[in-house]
């Protein structure tokens, strides 16, 4: 699955939800996905969350 297909499908989530339920159920579906988002790349090792901690931190640069 391709990254336009899973931004197509999040998208449609999205949509039915700020639809049916309202703006703030919308609100919490879109932090859920983007929360699930980073936790599954922080398992897959895409993201280091040493680093990302130390960024936040004011630690160290992004860059």
């Amino acid at each position: 699955m391709n990254t336009t297909v899973v931004g197509m499908a999040v998208g449609a989530v999205l949509a039915i939800v700020a639809l049916t339920l309202g703006f703030w159920a919308f609100v919490v579906v879109a932090v859920a996905i983007a929360l699930g988002g980073l936790i599954g790349r922080i398992v897959s090792g895409d993201v280091d969350l040493r680093r990302l901690l130390d960024v936040l931190r004011g630690r160290r640069s992004s860059s």
